[in-house]
């Protein structure tokens, strides 16, 4: 007779090789998106790029894998549920999907027609760097949070509790906080004043769901009241 964490380890197991096949369609998408609108394959920041997103898949799902097995049924199945926020399905596919496949195509075209001047290749190599850590910030709130579900709900069928160790120790929504960092650098590392826009908006876009999710949150699970009054900010460390 399997135990429970027996049957998620299983379950995630086949979550995973599903994460996988998603994946590896993504990065050829990705890929596609991003030489087809620069119009050519040598591109250090491209390769550059994808080989970032690869260890970051890599990475994250390996530490999720080991730390929360059950974590990654619910993160494949959750956009499934009954209980899931109205507002966040909208959110969702705008922050994960459309505006960073956007961003993908205005970063390519930019190369290609040379709207904004190249930066300096230490400036991108470092901004490449704060993209990579502000991915490895939401790991980490992953690694800690067995609830960190990638839609927004109470979930109750998990036994949904308050999360307030490592980076929620700082701030509420450290994952978001990361998803920001990282959006800041990605018009530095591609030298593209046009990418500013697509960042502009996902990063609003993520601060609107910071916003409803903490309302959300504080509304209607047990003890969150408490810890917001201990962890004060959300988003940014003694700013908001």
């Amino acid at each position: 007779m399997k135990t429970r964490s027996g049957k998620s380890f299983v379950a995630s197991r086949a979550i995973s090789w599903q994460m996988i096949a998603r994946f590896l369609i993504m990065v050829l998408a990705m890929l596609a998106l991003l030489f087809l609108s620069a119009g050519r394959a040598a591109w250090w920041e491209g390769w550059a790029y994808a080989g970032m997103t690869l260890s970051v898949f890599v990475v994250s799902r390996v530490i999720v894998l080991l730390s929360n097995p059950d974590l990654a049924v619910e993160r494949s199945e959750a956009s499934q549920k009954q209980d899931v926020k109205a507002w966040d399905k909208i959110l969702v596919p705008l922050i994960s999907i459309y505006v960073p496949l956007a961003s993908l195509v205005i970063a390519g075209l930019d190369e290609r027609f040379g709207w904004t001047p190249d930066l300096p290749n230490y400036i991108q190599i470092i901004a490449l760097g704060i993209m990579f850590g502000g991915n490895m910030v939401g790991t980490w709130a992953m690694a800690v949070n067995r609830f960190f579900s990638s839609h927004v709900r109470i979930q109750a069928d998990r036994g949904h509790t308050v999360v307030s160790a490592g980076p929620y120790r700082i701030v509420r929504h450290p994952g978001y906080a990361g998803s920001v960092l990282a959006w800041i650098a990605a018009p530095v590392f591609f030298s593209s004043y046009w990418l500013a826009i697509a960042s502009l908006v996902v990063i609003a876009l993520n601060i609107i769901r910071t916003t409803l999710e903490d309302r959300t949150l504080q509304a209607e699970l047990p003890g969150y009241r408490e810890y917001a009054e201990r962890v004060r900010y959300r988003l940014i460390p003694w700013i908001w």
